[in-house]
């Protein structure tokens, strides 16, 4: 099956035609945590009913390439570290940025997609930030679990860092001006934006970002095996160019 032609069948109910046949009943199957919200890494489209996202379809070739079965639990950010190392779950399969903390608790995939933060702010308000030292004194917000959390109270000028359940949350508290400015991951700010043009909030065009990092996929340190697993699909798909089908298909670039 040519991989760039089957996107579409691959992220949906197609996916037993990627494994060539093999019964389902017979393979693993692997619960995969991720978030409704991250929108477009991972989200519950009202259409279907179901998640669906980069992360989400990143993770069925992995699948399909592994020769496992995946099911996708949903749960807010902050609880995706807790539900894999009290084996509610079994990969984190979310935007979740690799950091040297974050490896002190999980173990992290290859690089799957790559971004860096964005600063969104309201509408109305067109000046030029290129720094968060542009924002002294500002109350600024983030979402709960994330690296943002820290690297903004570390930023230390701000009159307050409020912490936020999604970044759907951010975007309607800066909208009704309830909110000063929000950081968070740049594509998921773009993309909610975009599909959502009611909202009053803009992506600072012109702001320089710092945490330009590597989104993967999380096991638990014991699960060597499967992290070898998914580490062998994801060259698979790397190098024949799925992985950069999903990325347009998301306009993740």
């Amino acid at each position: 099956m040519n991989r760039r032609r089957s996107i579409a069948v691959l992220c949906g109910a197609g996916l037993a035609a990627v494994l060539g046949g093999r019964a389902r009943a017979e393979m693993p199957t692997y619960r995969v945590g991720a978030t409704a919200t991250g929108i477009p890494f991972s989200y519950l489209d009202p259409k279907t009913n179901t998640i669906q996202g980069a992360m989400i379809d990143a993770a069925r070739f992995v699948a399909a390439e592994s020769g496992f079965a995946i099911s996708i639990e949903t749960m807010p950010f902050a609880t995706l570290i807790p539900a894999l190392n009290d084996n509610r779950i079994d990969i984190i399969g979310a935007a979740m940025l690799v950091t040297t903390p974050r490896r002190e608790a999980i173990e992290f995939s290859d690089p799957v997609f790559a971004y860096p933060e964005g600063l969104v702010v309201n509408i109305t308000d067109k000046t030029a930030y290129r720094a968060l030292s542009d924002l002294k004194g500002k109350v600024v917000g983030a979402q709960s679990g994330t690296v943002y959390v820290d690297f903004l109270k570390r930023a230390g000028e701000f009159a307050d860092v409020k912490l936020y359940p999604s970044i759907a949350d951010i975007l309607r508290e800066i909208s009704q001006g309830r909110l000063f400015a929000g950081v968070a991951d740049a594509p998921i700010l773009a993309y909610q934006l975009a599909q959502n043009v009611s909202l009053r909030a803009r992506l600072v065009s012109t702001y320089e970002p710092k945490l330009t990092g590597n989104v993967g996929f999380g096991v638990r340190k014991s699960d060597t095996e499967l992290l070898a697993k998914i580490n062998d699909a994801l060259a698979k798909v790397k190098s024949d160019g799925t992985l950069d089908t999903i990325v347009a298909r998301w306009n993740l670039k």
